[in-house]
């Protein structure tokens, strides 16, 4: 009976299995032996990205939990996104902003509770911050007779749109004189025009006094339709021109954005590390996403 073995093969196998290992050890040899240069990316875009690289890095490792920090504000022109912010609930935010619909006022962590009900832990926590006007410091009786002067009155006051308000417009107001007017005029130039008339409070060389009274005479009418800013494609330098940011806020955007494929909206605004969360409502009106 014939045996077949099958390590037996005729010359046309072995010339194939002979060329076979020569292009294997080939390939091998062509591994290890040629130097593939791959041509490196050295355009400015990668040298600024590559800059902020150790700060992107140091933030990733860090994480730290983002806690704002709360600055001494009035009680009465809290608003809805800032009383979320301190703790209170919807319906204390809505008995104080009823309250001051009647042209009202609280004058003391006690009064500020007596409106809102919020309760002792949440005043004790947040009643350090309350910053009144000066009068009221000085003057706690001060307040029933100002109430007579100032609001008892029959007489319907015409409020003027602040955005179309002109410098003898601003002057009538006791405490402004041309200095200030022209503070006001400029502001408004630079950010194209007023969205709230909390942006007072911005303006620096206003006293409290003064802002309570230009919020009796002034509002704001129709929102002005302002440049703004795409804060997920505009530069550092770019950033840094927009009042409400300096450098070091500016760059902090852009390493967040960086970080995390973009910014979106407001409740990634306040985890940037030094943004004013307390003028992210009024700020976020300048961006576009």
């Amino acid at each position: 009976m014939p045996t077949n073995s099958f390590f037996k093969f005729d010359s046309q196998q072995r010339t194939g299995i002979f060329i076979l290992i020569l292009i294997i050890a080939g390939i091998q040899l062509a591994y290890y032996c040629i130097d593939v240069e791959i041509e490196e990316d050295n355009s400015v875009e990668k040298q600024e990205w590559l800059s902020l690289q150790p700060e992107i890095d140091k933030m990733k490792k860090a994480k730290i939990d983002f806690k704002p920090k709360i600055y001494p504000f009035n009680p009465n022109f809290i608003t809805d996104f800032k009383g979320y912010k301190l703790g209170m609930s919807t319906v204390e935010i809505d008995r104080l902003l009823k309250f001051r619909e009647g042209n009202k006022y609280v004058n003391s962590a006690e009064e500020f509770q007596a409106v809102t009900k919020v309760s002792d832990s949440l005043l004790n926590a947040i009643a350090p911050y309350f910053k009144f006007p000066d009068w009221v410091k000085n003057k706690k009786s001060s307040f029933a007779s100002y109430e007579k002067q100032s609001f008892v009155k029959n007489e319907k006051i015409i409020l003027i749109d602040i955005n179309k308000a002109a410098q003898e417009d601003l002057i009538k107001i006791y405490g402004i004189g041309h200095g200030l007017s022209e503070r006001i005029l400029k502001q408004k130039e630079i950010l194209g025009g007023f969205v709230s008339m909390e942006q007072m409070n911005d303006i620096w060389g206003l006293s409290p006094e003064v802002i309570e009274k230009l919020n009796a005479q002034f509002k704001i009418g129709v929102i002005p339709n302002v440049k703004k800013i795409k804060i997920n494609d505009a530069s550092v330098k770019e950033l840094s021109q927009f009042p409400y940011f300096r450098y070091p806020i500016s760059k902090e955007i852009v390493i967040y954005r960086s970080m995390n494929g973009g910014i979106s909206g407001s409740e990634d605004l306040i985890k940037i590390k030094g943004f004013p969360v307390e003028k992210v409502k009024i700020i976020e009106k300048y961006l576009e996403y």
